[in-house]
């Protein structure tokens, strides 16, 4: 009986230090990994939102890039850390397509990690070299048509924005073209400007400021409704277009190691909230075309939803293209 006293005393005891612990947390820096390279839309979001979140986090947040195998290893470093809220994930798309283009990744997107919120979602367009003989979405589906088996369509590499919207692009247009990937957007713009490759849907923070210099030729948004933007206001959807149900956006979530305490993800997500409320950010992201998410897939249980629904949306059109990685 004293045996068993004891032991209810020490798991007691182990549990009041546990939740002292956390209610203090965070006693250290928080990491929040970017599993690309530095200087990426996906790094800007992040580092905008590390200065949002530090105030209602009350603690530093610092940003270590893990690029490489499509976004897998920076996800994988955050599967495999300690579930102690001091290493976050802060991923786009890629945690709902990684599954279906590499098969021998290291963690379960839906089942080792805590799913912590989203951030928001960047629009997408189409766009094609400035000599291209198409001057509108019109003009371009009847080019494209024309010019069947002869077009070259530019993206940033596997698993990109623009390789995923490239893709699905293609197979609601029944146009087989020849998908030239590059190393990054920039190289890929960089031949697009030059007239090597005559078109590419990439995300309005790569986008804008082209089509804004008249550089770029561009013919329609990949979002369901049409954008506020000035200079793409005036572009139809593709959905409006003719091609029915497409919706393409990329989009930001966190995630933390599985077995993160509660308390610790319910202190984050309340950090998140106030972070995607914060003036300056939205500035900032209303800058790179981004629309901050306000629904309720801002709470974990609705973002693990929305991830699952891409995850079904995404696999069967990345198998049909035949498009992996080993």
């Amino acid at each position: 009986m004293l045996r068993r006293h004891l032991t209810l005393s020490a798991a007691a005891a182990l549990l009041a230090t546990s939740v002292s612990a956390f209610a203090e947390y965070p006693e250290k820096p928080i990491t929040i990994v970017v599993p690309f390279a530095a200087g990426g839309p996906t790094d800007k979001v992040a580092r905008d939102l590390a200065e949002a979140l530090r105030k209602p986090m009350g603690g530093t947040i610092v940003i270590e890039n893990v690029g490489g195998a499509g976004g897998t290893l920076g996800a994988t470093k955050v599967a495999k850390a300690a579930p102690d809220g001091y290493t976050v994930l802060l991923h786009h798309i890629g945690m709902a397509t990684s599954p279906a283009l590499y098969r021998n990744m290291q963690y379960k997107t839906l089942d080792d990690f805590e799913y912590m919120g989203m951030i928001n979602e960047v629009p997408m367009t189409v766009i094609g070299r400035s000599t291209l003989p198409a001057n509108n979405y019109a003009e371009l589906a009847k080019w494209l048509d024309a010019n069947k088996g002869k077009i070259n369509m530019a993206n940033a590499g596997l698993g990109s924005a623009s390789h995923l919207c490239g893709l699905l692009f293609q197979q609601s247009m029944k146009i087989d073209m020849t998908t030239v990937p590059y190393k990054g957007t920039a190289p890929a713009m960089t031949d697009l400007l030059g007239g090597q490759v005559d078109i590419m849907c990439d995300q309005t923070t790569n986008t804008t400021s082209q089509i804004e210099s008249g550089k770029v030729k561009a013919f329609a948004v990949t979002t369901a409704k049409k954008l506020t933007t000035p200079s793409l206001s005036k572009l139809p959807t593709l959905d409006e277009a003719g091609l029915k149900g497409f919706n393409v956006s990329i989009w930001h979530g966190l995630y933390a190691p599985k077995g993160t305490p509660k308390a610790v993800l319910d202190k984050f997500n309340a950090a998140l909230k106030t972070a995607l409320k914060d003036a300056e950010f939205i500035k900032r992201e209303e800058a790179l075309g981004a629309v901050i998410v306000t629904d309720a897939r801002v709470n974990p249980a609705e973002h693990k939803k929305f991830v699952e629904a891409e995850l079904n949306k995404w696999g069967p059109v990345i198998k049909a293209a035949g498009q992996y990685a080993d």
